[in-house]
């Protein structure tokens, strides 16, 4: 009798583990990109220095791939200028210090001056560095508005 209680608390213990993530690093991922989305829209050099790794690689609708420097200069200089962000849609999945996250992003861009509308599905994957989730790599692709 009491190596079934042990076997089935185990088996519990395990089986709970084996479920998913935390639900308090699946809220930090999602924190993290509504500090993305809103430093894409009000570009800081500070917020997007720190919300992106090092080795970041950001891929572009148009297949443009771009790393962390050319990143920030495009929002800072604003050749990528977002007037509004709305994200739907989205999923996030936690493996270890890994995070990948999909929505569908639709925006209202001006990009160097030229207004325009933008909806995109994206992929992106984080990456837990030091504490603090980090964006290692964005792919976007053009979806029908």
């Amino acid at each position: 009798m009491l190596k079934c209680l042990v076997f089935t608390l185990l088996a519990t213990v395990t089986l709970m583990s084996a479920v998913g993530p935390k639900k308090d690093e699946t809220d930090a991922v999602a924190q993290a990109v509504e500090k993305l989305r809103k430093a894409m829209i009000d570009p800081d050099k500070k917020a997007l220095d720190a919300i992106a790794s090092d080795k970041l690689s950001y891929g572009h609708s148009s297949g443009k791939i771009e790393e962390k420097a050319a990143f920030m200069e495009a929002f800072l200089s604003g050749n990528s200028d977002f007037k509004a962000i709305t994200l739907t849609d989205q999923t996030i999945t936690v493996v270890d210090n890994t995070a990948t996250v999909r929505h569908t992003l639709s925006a209202e861009t001006n990009d160097k001056g030229v207004a325009g509308k933008v909806k995109l599905a994206v992929l992106l994957v984080w990456v837990k560095q030091k504490g603090d989730w980090k964006l290692l790599a964005r792919q976007a692709v053009k979806l029908a508005q």
